[in-house]
């Protein structure tokens, strides 16, 4: 007999997508599991990471890169969401990073309260700090941003204040190291999806208008500085919990916070990862951290490696590797009858 069924290929994400790109009108658990495996793997990975790198060393590596995933999710969502490109990461993890050392070091509060208090105070002092600078936009806000850190940094040096160049020493650490590295991993998953899901609330599309047209926001009655400002809160508050973090990691506070490594990284790292995706600059903190300890015998040659990865990227996959790999995903097909 002759065979006379035709086949035709089929996407996979095609009858989800008509529904909905959320996880509230599935219709099967193929559906569910097509949605959930990206997150579950992010997740699971993130979470098994510890277990899997080898000796303490790489461990501490995980938590230092968990750190500049805060910084990267910070500055891709001031940058793709609110229209701010901020330069100003060693400036939020220095200031995060010394008011948890004055609060553990001078008054003996503990790590479980010199964290969020730091976040919350130094988000807070970041955004009054950068409260003059809110009109600015692209290349002026990011320049603005950019000198707070090296101004302190000089002023902490000159004034010999808050410990000098030599810093403040004898900051309580963490529990125990897996305490440690499972708190900022916790962090970051926390961040990660809150900020995904902040973006998609009313709030979110208000700041996508600000960044499109915030003459037509302000011509509705909004006030855009306002607006503004909790982006700025919100993006200053994720890297104060960094420094934060770093200096309970570290058991030491100093100028040296205010590097700036806390404010190219995280670039560098959206570059890779993608742009717009907030998973993406996490992707790229996991590329790059690793590559940055591996290079690290060459010293200041460091530089020219990430210049040419940086440039590939540019070059060959600019949209970054989230964009690339999201679009893959959902290409994925079948063969079905007709």
């Amino acid at each position: 007999m002759v065979n006379t069924e035709q086949f035709r290929r089929e996407r996979l994400d095609r009858g989800i997508k008509i529904r909905t790109d959320g996880l509230y009108a599935l219709m099967s658990w193929r559906e569910l599991s097509y949605l959930t495996l990206p997150r579950l793997i992010l997740i699971v990975g993130m979470l098994l990471l510890p277990l899997i790198v080898p000796g303490m060393y790489w461990q501490k590596v995980v938590t230092i890169l968990c750190i500049y995933a805060l910084l990267a999710i910070s500055f891709d969502f001031l940058a793709h969401y609110v229209g701010l490109v901020s330069l100003g990461g060693a400036f939020f993890i220095g200031a995060g990073g010394y008011l948890a050392a004055i609060l553990n070091s001078t008054y003996g509060f503990p790590p479980i309260l010199t964290i969020p208090i730091a976040t919350l105070v130094g988000a807070a002092v970041c955004t009054l700090l950068l409260l003059p600078c809110l009109p600015l936009r692209g290349v002026y806000f990011a320049i603005v941003t950019l000198m707070y850190p090296l101004v302190l940094a000089r002023i902490i040096e000159a004034l010999d204040i808050l410990g000098g160049t030599d810093g403040i020493v004898g900051v309580d650490s963490f529990a125990n190291r897996w305490v440690e590295q499972y708190a900022v991993i916790a962090m970051v998953l926390l961040a990660l999806f809150g900020i995904r899901r902040l973006v998609n609330l009313d709030i979110g599309l208000v700041f996508r208008a600000v960044m499109d047209n915030d003459q037509a926001v302000r011509a509705s009655g909004m006030n855009i500085s306002y607006y503004k400002a909790i982006a700025v809160f919100i993006g200053s508050a994720l890297g104060c919990l960094g420094g934060a973090c770093l200096v309970h990691i570290y058991m030491w506070c100093g100028i040296s916070l205010f590097a700036l490594d806390f404010s190219i990284l995280p670039i560098a790292a959206t570059v890779i990862g993608g742009s717009g995706t907030l998973v993406g600059p996490v992707l790229g903190c996991l590329i790059l951290v690793p590559i940055s300890e591996l290079l690290r015998e060459f010293g200041t040659l460091r530089i020219v490696f990430y210049s040419l990865i940086l440039m590939g990227f540019i070059v060959f996959r600019s949209e970054g590797l989230m964009v690339y790999g999201e679009r893959k995903y959902h290409q994925f097909q079948r063969w079905v009858k007709v």
